[in-house]
């Protein structure tokens, strides 16, 4: 600034100053912000899906894994459990809803892998109808024990839902089949005992049917309705006379 003759004189200079390029800043998208909120990780309260479904449990990856409750909004069900990659996989309880009492009751209980009843566990078919035993992909295969409505039971090998291999049942009216199973049927060898007559059967059936065998005396005395007379015990009088009455036919057949 100058001073001259009573007159001040603003002398002004610019300097100028180069700044570094300004960085951009990297802002994530919306959307991208949007998702990142969605991922799911660790426990979370109460989640729900486009369906209507609930899930209140862990997570990892955005999936199910761990412990967690399941409800189906469509049919009442629900799954209270273990989950791993989405999947119930682990020990679970499956319940479903009974639209009457608005009550749950159990359906299944026991073991679970990639989404399907594997391994042991019981399922209540109905309040008569249970089965107890193993299970692979979703259907009773290896050893099991199923009780009918009709009282009859089941104890032995199951293949792919059916009776398969060795196994006993035991019916309602006392009567009982023990032997080998084929695709649900009898088949193979095996003995079946007629409690009311007291007899035993005991040969070869084929799909259900007995096609070779011996009938004899089981229990008769207990039976509560026994044939009038007990089957007799058939052998050979003379073994060794009947086979030399064969070697003479055989000879005359020769000459």
């Amino acid at each position: 600034m100058l001073q001259h003759m009573g007159v001040i004189c603003v002398l002004c200079c610019r300097v100028s100053i180069e700044l570094p390029p300004a960085m951009p800043k990297n802002t994530p998208k919306k959307s991208t912000i949007l998702d990142n909120k969605s991922q799911k990780c660790g426990l979370r309260h109460t989640v729900f899906s486009v369906h209507g479904d609930e899930y209140n449990g862990e997570w990892r990856d955005n999936k199910k894994h761990g412990k967690g409750l399941q409800l189906w909004k469509k049919s009442g069900a629900t799954y209270n459990g273990k989950w791993k990659n989405g999947k119930r996989d682990g020990y679970g309880i499956y319940s479903v809803l009974i639209p009457e009492t608005k009550e749950y009751e159990r359906k299944y209980c026991g073991k679970w892998k990639n989404g399907k009843k594997h391994g042991y566990g019981t399922y209540f078919y109905s309040n008569s109808a249970v089965y107890e035993g193993e299970w692979s992909e979703g259907l009773r295969s290896g050893w099991g024990r199923m009780y009918y409505e009709s009282g009859d039971t089941y104890e032995g090998e199951w293949m792919k839902d059916k009776n398969h291999g060795q196994g006993i049942i035991r019916f309602a009216n006392g009567d009982w089949y023990e032997g080998n199973w084929q695709d649900g049927k009898r088949s193979g060898n095996g003995k079946y005992y007629y409690s009311d007559k007291g007899q035993l059967y005991e040969g070869f059936w084929v799909n259900g049917v007995a096609k070779c065998g011996t009938l004899s005396d089981f229990g008769r005395e207990e039976a509560p309705s026994p044939t009038m007379y007990p089957i007799p015990q058939v052998c050979l009088v003379n073994m060794q006379l009947v086979l030399e009455e064969a070697r003479l036919a055989h000879r005359h057949q020769c000459c």
